[in-house]
């Protein structure tokens, strides 16, 4: 697949593409080479980036578009605030031309908090409280404004929404001994609203899209996100990163220790942040609230057309589901973890596995002509945030398919 046409791809929804291993990735069937090495570095609001695959090396020097914060200041009477009750904030750059009126909304991952202790420290950062944010961010991947870094969207009204609330814009309760607000769901309704106000409602087109936790957002919004605009909008979703696995069912797998620490670290944020009144009562009419924060649950029912961009090895679940330190306290799955060229033969035996497992927990999902998905067989996490895996002469492809063959 060419690289604008993974782009377009995500726009048009040509295909539903297949999986084999993916270009500029470890094949999924032997001992597999670290699937890239990169860097993204500013310096001056200057960028440098370079990738490596295979020995194929890209390097590009730009000057990032840098974007304000913008608080929203009604959002304090709506009570639509960060952990610690500073105001929520988006950055936005205006569309021109034939994207004036196509809109991008980008929800920013960053973990969650399941604990008093874990979310008392996340409001002392960025990821709780708008007092740590940056005050301009860099445009690069899918909201760079360079045509030749980002073809299709480029010219689009991007927003890039920040996340303070650590689950996933979806909580709505508070602990007032901790001084914690768990606004998120609060702040996602203040968000759109503002954005509405400022053109969004006149969209010809809207994409709303997301990158881990913020992928996972997506996809539990995704419907919400259709009800905000006239059916004459072309309405679709993106969750980049987002398919997090629940270990616990048939389909996949617990951790290396038996245990089970993304569904136990779930747990603890739906129930602590007052998650479940929010969830999808399709789901949540039938199934624990714990298990619907799990996309895997949640895909198959959302009825606005989703498209799904996930790497089959997700290095994040790697090192912090499958293969936490918690669940290795002797150290065995460490050189794997941080480096899957070190794996062992038995180790790759268990990605392959999980690999198989994400597989099957699409297939019904990727039966529907409106969604698509594109995954691949890279060690990666998040890949339309970043120039080299978004749109780089190297990035990631499927046997080199591109969108008119199909």
């Amino acid at each position: 697949m060419s690289r604008r046409s993974k782009v377009l791809m995500i726009w048009v929804w040509a295909v539903v593409v297949g999986i084999p291993a993916a270009n500029g990735c470890f094949p999924g069937e032997q001992a597999y080479e670290e699937a890239e090495e990169a860097a993204l570095v500013y310096t001056n609001a200057t960028a440098v980036y370079s990738s490596k695959f295979h020995g194929n090396e890209s390097k590009a020097v730009y000057s990032p578009l840098m974007v304000g914060l913008t608080l929203i200041h009604a959002a304090a009477a709506e009570g639509a605030v960060c952990l610690d009750g500073t105001l929520p904030g988006y950055h936005l750059h205006r569309g021109y031309g034939s994207g004036a009126n196509s809109w991008l909304i980008q929800l920013e991952g960053g973990g969650w908090c399941n604990s008093i202790r874990t979310c008392v420290y996340r409001k002392t950062t960025r990821r709780g409280s708008s007092r740590y944010m940056e005050k301009h961010l860099a445009f690069t991947g899918i909201l760079s404004n360079r045509a030749e870094l980002n073809p299709d969207f480029f010219n689009w009204n991007r927003v890039k929404v920040r996340y303070c609330d650590g689950a996933s814009f979806l909580g709505d309760s508070e602990n007032k001994a901790a001084r914690l607000q768990f606004r998120g769901q609060r702040i996602w309704v203040a968000a759109m609203r503002d954005l509405l106000s400022k053109g969004m409602r006149n969209a010809h087109q809207a994409l709303l899209s997301g990158c881990s936790a913020g992928g996972l957002a997506a996809i539990l919004h995704c419907d919400e996100f259709r009800e905000l605009f006239p059916r004459t909008t072309k309405v679709k979703c993106l969750s980049d990163a987002g398919l997090f696995l629940d270990s616990q069912v048939s389909l996949t797998l617990p951790d290396v220790a038996g245990f089970h620490t993304l569904r136990n670290l779930y747990s603890g944020v739906v129930r602590l942040q007052g998650v479940g009144k929010n969830l999808p009562r399709l789901c949540t009419s039938h199934l624990n609230p714990t298990l619907c924060f799990f996309p895997q649950h949640i895909i198959a029912t959302v009825k606005t057309p989703l498209f799904l961009l996930n790497a089959a090895y997700d290095s994040w679940q790697i090192q912090s589901s499958l293969a936490p330190p918690s669940a290795d306290p002797r150290g065995y799955w460490n050189g794997c973890r941080k480096n899957n060229a070190k794996c062992t033969p038995s180790q790759i035996k268990f990605l392959q596995g999980f690999r198989y497992r994400m597989l099957r927990t699409v297939r019904r999902f990727s039966m529907s002509k409106a969604n698509g998905m594109f995954i691949n067989s890279c060690f990666a996490h998040c890949q339309t945030e970043r120039q080299d895996t978004w749109f780089a002469d190297y990035s990631p492809a499927i046997r080199n398919k591109v969108t008119d063959d199909s």
